[in-house]
């Protein structure tokens, strides 16, 4: 029975990740004025099929002074940590894990962290430089979306994702704390590599950056990892901000609800890659050492002392 769950788990996230490149290429087609995929299969739905069998059928080319080991476990450990992180969210957590979901995600998150790894295994200054960018863009947003999450569970009161989910039935969280809900939103679009923030994989600068040195089945695991990334990110935006309520008569309008929020999240990433242009790599760090940082932890330390002021305060008689 559980392996037939974690099949019912990993097989539609690799189906949503097939399609959702075949979106953003519609999207951002249509937004430049072109048609984007329209030859492979009807209205280019056979896309993502063709991406694949290229990718996975293309011979994998490796350096030869290449750490061997590394260089073929990173990109298995990328895609299994990517998966692994599905694991707690409420549709899925009925059966594989019941509670502490926020303290497994905080501690499985930093462990994409492998980018170092990479680049030391390529045994290439370039896929070195791009991994060391990397871990310094990854490490300094984790402490933004650390706090954020604390913060969170100062006024939801639970470690689980599922209470948080059903106790948003009267107010969604982002109306009270909607600055906490614009930094979050804006540190998973630098926690995920997208535009504007995609300085780990800058195209026009790095080519292609910490995972330069492959190419085929292996760049493909990186590349599923990473939008596979992109849809768990905004699923936890939708769980933390947007709760749903769970109707017990109705379940299944749970599941088309979170469906719905996450797809609007999702879309919210490719419609900025089509709008801004990327930053510089100081900027990006001025952004979050001088701006969010402070933000965040007022906004911290004002949810610790609020309820200690509201519980000294003495009963009207």
């Amino acid at each position: 029975m559980y392996f037939i769950n974690l099949l019912a788990m990993i097989i539609p996230i690799l189906l949503a990740v097939a399609f959702l490149t075949l979106l953003e290429r519609k999207m951002l087609g249509y937004m430049q004025l072109r048609k984007g995929p329209n030859i492979v299969g009807p209205y280019g739905l056979l896309q993502p099929i063709a991406d694949a069998v290229k990718l996975f059928t293309k011979e994998p080319s490796q350096p030869s002074t290449a750490s061997p080991i590394l260089f073929i476990i990173a990109p298995t450990m990328a895609l299994t940590l990517a998966l692994t992180m599905w694991v707690p969210l409420p549709h899925t957590s009925t059966t594989l894990m019941k509670s502490k979901h926020v303290v497994y995600i905080s501690l499985i998150k930093p462990s994409r962290l492998y980018y170092y790894m990479i680049g030391w295994a390529s045994n290439s200054k370039y896929a070195l430089i791009g991994a060391l960018r990397a871990v310094a863009q990854t490490i300094s947003y984790e402490v933004t979306l650390a706090i954020i999450i604390l913060s969170i569970l100062l006024m939801n009161g639970s470690f689980t994702l599922h209470t948080m989910t059903t106790t948003q039935e009267y107010i969604w969280l982002l109306i009270p704390s909607w600055p906490l809900a614009m930094m979050w939103f804006i540190s998973t679009l630098a926690e995920t590599n997208r535009a504007p923030f995609d300085l780990t994989e800058g195209e026009s600068e790095l080519v292609s950056g910490f995972n330069v040195e492959y190419a085929g089945g292996p760049f493909a695991l990186f590349f599923l990892a990473e939008y596979a990334n992109i849809i768990m990110m905004n699923a936890i935006t939708v769980i933390l901000f947007l709760g749903t309520y769970q109707n017990m008569m109705m379940p299944e309008l749970y599941t088309i609800n979170f469906t719905i929020k996450t797809l609007l999240f999702t879309t919210f990433f490719l419609w900025i890659r089509a709008s801004y242009p990327r930053f510089r790599y100081d900027q990006l760090m001025h952004l979050l050492w001088k701006n969010f940082l402070p933000l965040t932890l007022v906004m911290c330390m004002w949810h610790v002392t609020l309820p200690i002021i509201l519980a000294s305060i003495p009963p009207q008689t």
